[in-house]
């Protein structure tokens, strides 16, 4: 699918276009793909927290429409990972399969596994649910027909970011192999966004309305299903096929970042005015468009405000929001921890009648520090052992001068 392609040009050789630069420092993080991290993580929390704590939207619109920081993650996933890889394609290095997944599994399983022991030493204090079987988590199968309401539920997401680390280099290898031209690369990605919607329309008609109760297994078959999301992780990764292969579209894309920032931001909003109204709707049930087509419009809206992150154009790139990085660097482990600390936290202060927004107060800086404790004593060590061990996703030598939003938020 990617032969013959080592020849393509390094993208800071080729000639600049008008208006903008665009040369990253090298030692620089990106405040733009900071702040689309610490969006998802935050709609999350809004999410779980009504779902979980409140029971009612505290954060009014954000608490409805929250879910979609799942997806967001997945978009930022989708281009972060597909970026890696392709560099090293676009440099005429292929990924070993043994590197990238040791970097991989040290960047995730040490967090999920400190967490998933005490879901199942101290199931009570966690949220009392009875777990799925222990090998539905190692396995990363669990999302796979879950039953909403099961413990470490929102692990789900993990899941099919994992399956989706396991398929995308070897993907890449078997197109090595096989192919010969980066058309090939579009017409799968095509062929697969198509077969995620078709998928999800199938199975709207079975579990997507209320007549018969149908709707109680729309989460276990459509929403938490690897084969209704993995669609989106597609745009991310068009993303970093386009930066890696197509540079002097990716110039030109960049050179206009705050219009591609205003067209983001605008079909952003657009589709969470619609998750809002069409989503779910009362007396029917789950919209048929927003079920078939809505999360692959998400993430195409998503890959936008990726693209306007990474241009130094636009005002995303440009703007540094005080607390977006520390917050995206504890993303991950705030999204493992958050949601049984909240619950216990709201178990612990209910009986003292304090105020709804205080609650909410003391629940937000208990689940900051618990992410940044995480963070600190198990996730940044095993970063540290895996950049140590496995500094590149390349067999024998690292991809040099790579990007710094890759290094930093890989």
């Amino acid at each position: 699918m990617f032969g013959h392609l080592g020849h393509v040009s390094n993208l800071h050789a080729l000639p600049m276009l008008k208006p903008t630069p665009v040369i990253f420092p090298p030692t620089r993080r990106n405040d733009g793909l900071d702040t689309l991290r610490a969006l998802a993580i935050i709609l999350v929390f809004m999410y779980h927290y009504m779902c979980f704590v409140s029971h009612e939207p505290t954060f009014g619109w954000g608490s409805t429409v929250g879910w979609v920081g799942v997806d967001l993650f997945f978009v930022l996933s989708g281009y972060l990972i597909g970026n890696q890889l392709f560099s090293g394609l676009a440099a005429g290095k292929p990924p070993s399969l043994r590197a990238f997944y040791a970097r991989r599994l040290l960047r995730t399983l040490p967090n999920f596994y400190v967490v998933l022991a005490l879901y199942f030493l101290f199931p009570a204090a966690m949220g009392g649910a009875q777990p799925p079987p222990l090998w539905r988590f190692l396995t990363f199968t669990q999302n796979l027909w879950l039953t909403p309401g099961t413990a470490f539920s929102h692990a789900w997401s993990l899941c099919v970011e994992e399956q989706f680390y396991i398929l995308l280099p070897a993907a890449i290898l078997l197109g090595l192999k096989f192919g010969k031209s980066i058309r090939l690369a579009w017409v799968a990605l095509g062929l697969m966004l198509l077969a995620g919607i078709v998928t999800r329309s199938l199975l709207w008609v079975e579990y997507g309305r209320e007549a018969g109760g149908a709707v109680e297994h729309y989460y276990p078959n459509v929403y938490y299903s690897s084969f209704c999301r993995f669609d989106e992780f597609l745009p991310g990764v068009a993303v970093a096929l386009i930066k890696n292969f197509h540079p002097q579209v990716w110039r030109r894309m960049l050179a206009w970042g705050n219009a591609g920032l205003a067209a983001g931001a605008a079909a952003v909003a657009l589709l969470f005015y619609s998750v809002l109204e069409y989503y779910y709707i009362d007396g029917y049930g789950y919209g048929y468009f927003m079920s078939g087509f809505g999360y692959s419009l998400l993430a195409m809206a998503f890959a936008l405000l990726v693209v306007a992150a990474l241009s130094p154009a636009s005002y995303l790139y440009r703007v540094r929001i005080p607390g977006a990085a520390a917050l995206a660097a504890w993303s991950y482990a705030i999204y493992l921890t958050h949601k049984p600390l909240a619950v216990i936290a709201h178990r612990l202060l209910a009986n003292l009648g304090i105020p709804a927004a205080l609650e909410v107060g003391i629940v937000v800086l208990a689940c900051l520090l618990a992410g940044w404790l995480l963070y600190r004593l198990v996730e940044r060590p095993f970063m540290r052992l895996r950049d140590s061990k496995f500094p590149s996703n390349v067999a024998a030598e690292a991809v040099a001068a790579a990007a710094p939003e890759r290094a930093r938020a890989a």
